[in-house]
This record gives C-alpha cells, sequence and structure tokens, in this order.
C-alpha cells in the first residue's frame, strides 16, 4: 500500500463531502486506503459516510477523543508507505497527492511535508511556511524555545522576502492542516502525543521528527485549499483550555530543568527515564 490517508471528523458537513471527492479524485493513480475518523459528531456524517463513501474505512467515537488520539487510531490500523492526515475543510489540487508521493521517494531524509495553502479566495496563507499561528510564535519566544526553530521566521514572519510562497524549503513544523509522513520515520519518532487534545500535536510531531534525524519540508509544487474552519468557537472556555493548554504540555515536556542531550544539533530535554511518545 502507498498511502493511507486519515481525516478526523467532527460535525464538518457539506465540507467533509467535499474533502473526500476531492481525495478520492487526487487518489485514483495511487494504490490508496482511506479512513474517517469521526469524533461523535451530531450532524449527519456518519450516514453521509455510509451511503456516500462506502469504500471508506470509518472509525465512530462515541465520545471526542481528540485529534491526536483519533489519528493515532487511524495510524494503527493503516498500512501505507506514506500516511497524509489532512482536515475535513480542505480541497485537495487533482495532482496534489502524487506530486506529495513524488517528493518524499526522491527525499529520503523527508520525514514528513506539508504544502502550499490557499484560502477560498485564492489568497496564499503564509502559514503553509512557518506552521505556526501567532500566539505559539509569541510563546516560543517568551520562554526561549524559538533558538531551536532556526527555520520557522518567528520574528517578522510576514516580510514580503519571506513569503516564498513557490520555493521549496526545509521547515521545522508541519502544517496541522494537511501532513504527509513517512511511515518508517513515525516507528521511530513515535505516534502522536494524546496529551494534546486539539493544538499543538503537529509540533510536537515535527520536533520529534527532527530529533530523529529526519527533515521536515514545505513542498509549494502543489496546493491545496483551506477554509480555515474552527472546530470550537474561539475564546470560549474549551478553545482556551486546549489551546494554551498545549502550551503547558510542551513547555513541562521539552524545558524541565535536566541535563541536556544532543540529538542531531536538537536539544532533547528529558529526565532520565522519561520516554518520548
Amino acid at each position: 500500500m502507498k498511502l493511507s490517508v486519515i481525516v478526523v471528523n467532527q460535525n464538518a458537513g457539506l465540507l467533509l463531502r467535499t474533502a473526500l471527492i476531492s481525495l478520492i479524485n487526487a487518489c485514483k493513480n495511487i494504490d490508496y486506503e482511506l479512513f474517517i475518523v469521526d469524533n461523535a459528531s451530531t450532524d449527519k456524517s456518519l450516514e453521509l459516510l455510509a451511503s456516500e463513501f462506502p469504500e471508506a474505512q470509518v472509525i465512530a467515537n462515541e465520545t471526542d477523543q481528540g485529534i491526536a488520539k483519533a489519528s493515532n487510531q487511524a495510524l494503527k490500523v493503516s498500512t501505507g508507505e506514506y500516511i497524509l492526515l489532512v482536515n475535513p475543510d480542505t480541497i485537495s489540487g487533482k495532482d496534489s497527492l502524487e506530486k506529495m508521493c513524488a517528493f518524499m521517494d526522491d527525499h529520503a531524509d523527508a520525514g514528513g511535508l506539508s504544502v502550499r495553502m490557499l484560502s477560498p479566495q485564492g489568497r496564499f496563507l503564509p502559514e503553509s511556511i512557518h506552521g505556526l499561528k501567532k500566539a505559539w510564535a509569541a510563546f516560543f519566544k517568551f520562554i526561549g524555545f524559538a533558538k531551536y526553530l532556526s527555520k520557522t521566521r518567528l520574528q517578522d514572519r510576514n516580510r514580503k522576502e519571506w513569503v516564498e510562497e513557490f520555493q521549496v524549503a526545509e521547515v521545522d513544523i508541519l502544517n496541522e492542516a494537511c501532513m504527509l509522513l513517512r511511515r518508517s520515520v513515525l516507528n521511530e519518532s513515535g505516534l502522536f502525543d494524546e496529551r494534546f487534545f486539539m493544538f499543538g500535536h503537529n509540533i510536537d510531531l515535527s520536533y520529534r521528527i527532527r530529533l530523529a534525524g529526519f527533515k521536515n519540508y514545505y513542498f509549494p509544487k502543489t496546493y491545496i485549499i483551506n477554509f480555515e474552519s474552527q472546530p470550537m468557537a474561539k475564546f470560549s472556555w474549551n478553545y482556551i483550555k486546549y489551546f494554551y493548554g498545549a502550551m503547558f504540555i510542551f513547555a513541562v515536556k521539552y524545558l524541565l530543568k535536566v541535563p541536556e542531550i544532543k540529538v542531531a544539533g536538537i536539544p532533547q530535554l528529558f529526565p532520565s527515564g522519561y520516554e518520548v511518545k
């Protein structure tokens, strides 16, 4: 199996249908399998999947398991050489997945890649490259972790000469909306840390891919359209809890005051006996 496509859904409605149609079309020349993990949707997502996408393997959770754990549910039973994790509010280009897999085939050092993202109006989304929201960038600068993210432009990120939309580049952080991962690298880095319920899971995994000695890439030779829908109301209690809670988890996990071990020039700050997940 060349490719496993995994979509975590929660009440995405018609966006899910559009995303799946585009993904299936993009996989027409690829040996692939499709997984949908549904986090207790209360709309008609499951009925939609049963009636229109019978070929999809559906994992239906009775409660919201969070994005990291839901992704791991599918990752553990998938078989593809590469794994695409993509949000249900995206539309894939018709040859996007073929080009992404070909890039990974040609770059053995690549642990993962993310691609150029456009808004529905065709506007380039600069987070395609740096993979971080402004709050995360400010957080990393505040805790002193920014020095370990040399390939992420945390200062003046939107300067014109830094928005290199069409240049292949190594990056620190893969964008959570669309990540293509190499299974053999995940066997070394581990799956998603399930303590990151809804945010930060991509940041943590991207960092561990680098710790394992592999590279993350921004690949602009294809694109996806990202509607950037929010899984929950911004500034709601749950949003604040999970968004800023993820920052706390990250800080505790990586910035404990213990002896520093260098792995491929990157700090690995874990106490003795601590297992990297």
